[in-house]
């Protein structure tokens, strides 16, 4: 069989829970949480499933998830979207990403990425016949417009953009988002936004998302995730927004994909959102003190690091302990020798740099599992 992803195997992300598992490792790998979602989220689900809500909901998402979406973009960002034509539910973002690009690309058609990139991405590119560019950011992990211009031309459809940023956790300022219309808007280039951790910004920073950028909105597409802000990564239930005419393209693949997400998922969220709006408006805290937290933690050991300016990862620099493993067989060492599993940087590049010694630890975890991963770390 002639496959269409020859040199695609597990994810990293699988690999490294896999091999915690296997070894009982500390889990810093994947980005889930390991404490509870909130209460009243999981009773308003058992409410809809008892109630029976457990049939197909219109293939856009259930009415009440779309209002509830609706009133927290105008609450948050200040815009008005129409909850019938800008604003679709799907089993996931990374579902709705692959639709987008799905709806987008033709073969041949070209899709700029920022590396480090979600893995995600280029897959889904290669399935739909395109091709991707890759452009590297900075050391900081800011764009480097002027190598991004370089990379444009009359093929060029799709540029995927992600702020707050996985792995690095940086954020595009106002000013990038700017450049990006100014270097974009002539050639008609279609934006695809990836704002999943929207909510987690710290230090008294603001996100700056597509859906407020009046250039940019009309040819983007915003994707974000329940998953990520209520603590429900297991429930894959994410949203797409974007002007009428391009929500049109990518409804057309997402009933072909999925149709739709879970019913009783969809009202349960709608439900907690209604009555729980302060839940969301204290993401940012609630993770930054975790951030807080791992870092201090980590002021004893050898590591170093730049605490993260959002999500819920944060990079450590581990050329002080071992300069000769590279980062992948760095974090296979960590997890089988010293116990705490991480994911290795140079995955989400092309072409990883030969000076980067990073790897990433997710802090969406308790209090207990970021002490206990403190005290393993230091004592490396």
């Amino acid at each position: 069989m002639h496959s269409k992803l020859a040199d695609v195997g597990l994810t990293i992300f699988s690999q490294m829970s896999q091999l915690a598992q296997q070894r009982g490792a500390l889990n810093l790998s994947q980005g889930f949480p390991d404490f509870p979602a909130p209460l009243a989220l999981k009773e308003a689900l058992a409410a809809r499933v008892a109630g029976d809500d457990n049939q197909y909901p219109p293939m856009t998402g259930v009415p009440e998830l779309r209002e509830q979406v609706a009133a927290l973009i105008s609450r948050r960002y200040g815009i008005e979207v129409c909850q019938e034509e800008e604003i679709t539910i799907t089993p996931g973002a990374t579902q709705a990403i692959f639709c987008a690009i799905q709806a987008l690309v033709h073969p041949g058609d070209e899709v700029i990425v920022f590396d480090p990139a979600y893995d995600s991405y280029e897959p889904a590119v290669r399935l739909a016949g395109g091709v991707t560019r890759h452009v590297q950011l900075g050391d900081d992990f800011t764009p480097d417009w002027d190598a991004f211009a370089a990379a444009i031309n009359d093929r060029t459809r799709l540029v995927i953009i992600n702020s707050p940023h996985n792995p690095s956790g940086a954020l595009l300022t106002a000013a990038d988002l700017d450049r990006l219309a100014a270097l974009t808007e002539s050639r008609g280039i279609h934006i695809l936004s990836d704002e999943v951790y929207e909510h987690l910004v710290f230090d008294g920073q603001r996100h700056q998302s597509v859906l407020t950028h009046s250039q940019l909105y009309p040819r983007a597409l915003v994707v974000s995730s329940f998953g990520k802000s209520f603590h429900v990564t297991g429930w894959k239930t994410g949203y797409l927004v974007a002007s009428p005419r391009l929500s049109a393209e990518v409804r057309k693949v997402h009933q072909y994909v999925s149709f739709c997400a879970p019913t009783p998922l969809q009202l349960a969220l709608a439900d907690f959102m209604q009555q729980h709006p302060e839940h969301v408006d204290g993401l940012a805290a609630f993770y930054q003190a975790k951030r807080d937290r791992l870092c201090a933690a980590l002021a004893g050991s050898r590591f170093s690091l730049v605490p993260a300016a959002g999500t819920y990862f944060q990079l450590v620099d581990y050329r002080a302990i071992r300069d000769d493993l590279d980062d992948v067989a760095m974090a296979r060492w960590l997890t089988e020798e010293k116990g705490i599993a991480s994911i290795p940087l140079s995955v989400f590049y092309e072409r990883p740099p030969a000076d980067r010694y990073w790897l990433r630890l997710c802090f969406a975890k308790t209090d207990e599992t970021l002490n206990r991963a403190g005290e393993l770390l230091c004592t490396i």
